[in-house]
């Protein structure tokens, strides 16, 4: 594989050896006037010496002195000039290995995301400048915090090390292959036209070579990866486009089930464009009020009573359409918009709740990003205070995924929305390694089942075993339960036997506006409504 060339430290470098050899003109000139001031002492003390001077005797001592402290100075001089020389040798390896440093993952010793940022851009002008296409090349390890949690990040890093060492030995000649993240390689590699034929069968290849088991911690650790793969004869586009495309190709690996190789094609490019339409679409969106609530019903499953709504947001545009909210949720919270939008759709769903009886709930489930806000607390309470909704009726859904980065923060975070009388649940419980020990550190007041598994339930008994499960373990801990995706009246009913206490789901129908939800609990709603106006009044 190539070598990076060019670097950001050059100019410091250039910087040094200027400032060496100033300081080598310097020893040089007090050299050259030290000589010049001892050949003209030795001048002097030979005419003395030879009785040319007038006064030797007076002299003498002077020149003697004179003589010694010339000879002094040219070693010194000398001296100082060898210290420079090392000094410049020095700092130039030391310069040489920062270089390096700059530029490897320390693991594994690939190049980083910048470097192969830098080199890759130089294979594109050579491959562009030879009229050769070239292919960029997504790997990205399936599943891989499951084996940091299971065995720990040592070994985890040693994973991470035999797997960079498996793709180094695949990759062709004249490729750079970089680490871009914790379980992330990028390889770029220009291609001759028989080697453009054959990259799907090497991407295939890699895909079996990377799914051999590794050994670790003594014993065998089950591994798996995603591949994505643009190739392309367009070299005037940038590199980073280039990279998003196979990157989205990777994640069409994953959605198909993981474990595989795919490869950019011009279906995946039609989604592409229209993903960057609804990117370029959300600001527009949130400012001109497209998005809007809808609520699910949470329902006892003993009494078929309602308890509550969750808040699910929806989002209808005259351009575009529906957009589902798989498509426009990651993108805003790419976008940095998602706290924003959860604004204003929560704001607007407080003041539809005042509406429902007193006793019904309002849930809203939180992005991981917005619980990394310190001021997420305060933002809630705020809206609690501008819509006049009481705390004790609205409940924050956050999923164990949101609690990986700062656990101490969501702990203080929880802790002042409880003083207000807001509820915390854990959403999508049994889907993490660590959720046990998530029930145990943080207070939350009730638990939702992973609606993979509810659906499951009729045909899987393993789906069935880990529900039963999960009941157990929070009824023991004093949680109520809501079992998500609740779709028949079997489920339903499976459920009720395991006295599981609140299920939600489209066997109770779709999910319903502001004004449905008013109509259906009718003059209650309706009173509650009239009696605010007059105590407002």
């Amino acid at each position: 594989m190539t070598q990076m060339t060019a670097s950001p430290w050059a100019p410091r470098l250039s910087a040094a050896f200027s400032r060496a050899r100033q300081a080598d003109i310097l020893t040089t000139g007090i050299t050259m006037a030290a000589i010049t001031l001892l050949v003209g002492t030795g001048t002097i003390w030979l005419t003395s010496t030879l009785g040319l001077a007038a006064d030797y005797a007076r002299s003498h001592g002077a020149i003697s002195t004179s003589l010694i402290l010339n000879i002094a100075l040219i070693l010194f001089s000398w001296q100082r000039y060898r210290a420079m020389s090392q000094e410049v040798v020095s700092r130039r390896d030391g310069e040489q290995r920062a270089i390096e440093l700059a530029q490897r993952d320390s693991l594994t010793g690939l190049l980083n995301r910048r470097a192969i940022t830098h080199q890759g851009a130089a294979m594109i002008n050579a491959a562009r400048d030879a009229g050769q296409p070239i292919a960029v090349m997504i790997i990205d390890i399936d599943s891989f915090k499951s084996v940091n949690d299971l065995f720990g990040h040592v070994e985890g890093d040693s994973v991470i090390v035999e797997i960079a060492r498996r793709l180094q030995q695949a990759m062709p000649a004249h490729s750079v292959l970089a680490r871009i993240g914790g379980d992330e390689f990028l390889a770029i590699m220009p291609l001759t036209d028989a080697a453009a034929e054959r990259i799907d069968a090497m991407g295939e290849s890699l895909v079996a070579t990377l799914s051999v088991p590794i050994v670790a911690a003594g014993v065998e650790v089950p591994i798996s990866c995603s591949i994505g793969t643009m190739v392309t004869a367009d070299l005037n586009q940038p590199l980073d486009a280039i990279i998003e495309r196979a990157d989205h190709a990777m994640y069409s690996a994953k959605r198909q089930g993981r474990c595989r190789y795919c490869r950019f094609d011009d279906a995946m490019a039609d989604a592409l464009n229209a993903r960057a339409a609804i990117e370029a679409h959300l600001q527009y969106a949130i400012d001109n009020g497209e998005f809007s609530p809808v609520y699910e019903p949470l329902i006892n499953l003993s009494t078929g009573a309602t308890l509550g709504y969750e808040m699910l947001a929806r989002w209808y545009s005259p351009v575009l359409g529906n957009v589902t909210p798989d498509t426009f949720i990651p993108l805003a919270e790419k976008a940095g918009l998602m706290p924003i939008l959860t604004d204003q759709l929560l704001r607007t769903a407080m003041r539809d709740a005042l509406d429902w009886p007193p006793h019904i709930t309002l849930s809203v489930n939180i992005s991981p990003i917005q619980l990394r806000d310190p001021w997420f607390a305060q933002k809630i309470v705020r809206l609690l205070v501008e819509t006049r909704f009481p705390g004790a009726r609205l409940i924050i859904e956050i999923t164990e995924t949101a609690l990986v980065d700062n656990l101490a923060m969501a702990r203080t975070t929880f802790e002042s929305l409880r003083n207000q009388g807001v509820r915390i649940a854990l959403d999508d419980f049994g889907t993490g390694y660590s959720s046990i020990a998530r029930l145990r550190e943080l207070p939350f007041d009730s638990v939702k089942i992973d609606r993979g598994f509810i659906a499951r339930m009729g045909s899987d008994d393993t789906a069935r075993s880990i529900t039963q499960a999960v009941l157990q373990l929070s009824q023991s801990l004093g949680l109520p339960v809501v079992a998500e995706g609740v779709e028949t009246a079997d489920i339903a009913s499976q459920l009720s036997l395991l006295n599981c206490e609140v299920g939600q789901g489209r066997f109770y129908g779709a999910s319903l506006t502001g004004d449905q939800v008013r109509a259906l609990h009718g003059p209650l709603a309706d009173a509650n409504a009239t009696g605010q106006q007059s105590a407002a009044g």
